[in-house]
């Protein structure tokens, strides 16, 4: 931890240290599901009391937690944390399916379309926050990005209409040529 004045600098690798530790990010959680409301039993923890305020302490350090009135809550880099932790929570719960999303992606035999790989980027992936994340890094180049937009927002149902006629018509190719 680096500090500037007498304020002291957080980096990322003082946060992950602090909440590396499975029995800290427990602790972290269950502050932010509480919310400052309810007291967090050292028995249901399975902490002594040790190793409680040094977890406590470790996350203060971290800027994290706050303590006020006596009751802990998250700060507001806490709840940012707590925040891209659950995103990541999210993603784990679709492992698999990034994991053939990547495959396909990345398959040297078989070159698909963006528009193509956006499809199965939606019918793949529930998520909306998940799904975007990965369209962006799919749709990283700008050029590819614009299209992706033009092909997610289509501005009227004459669009619309043509797109599925579009769609229709590759599909027929695809199987004529099979």
């Amino acid at each position: 931890m680096q500090t500037r004045g007498h304020e002291k600098l957080i980096s990322i690798v003082d946060i992950l240290k602090k909440t590396s530790d499975d029995k800290a990010l427990t602790l972290f959680n269950s502050i932010a599901i509480s919310d400052g409301e309810k007291f967090i039993s050292l028995k249901e923890m399975n902490l002594t009391t040790k190793q409680y305020y040094s977890r406590i302490a470790g996350l203060t350090n971290a800027g994290l937690i706050k303590r006020h009135k006596g009751k802990y809550s998250l700060t507001l880099l806490g709840k940012v944390f707590y925040d891209s932790q659950m995103t990541i929570g999210k993603a784990l719960k679709d492992y698999w399916k990034l994991k053939a999303i990547e495959s396909i992606e990345m398959s040297s035999s078989v070159t698909l379309p963006k528009e193509d790989l956006s499809k199965i980027v939606d019918t793949l992936i529930d998520n909306q926050q998940i799904k975007e994340i990965v369209l962006k890094m799919l749709f990283s180049n700008p050029d590819t990005l614009k299209e992706y937009h033009n092909y997610q927002q289509p501005q009227n149902s004459q669009q619309k209409l043509q797109q599925k006629q579009n769609e229709e018509l590759e599909l027929e190719k695809l199987v004529l040529n099979k």
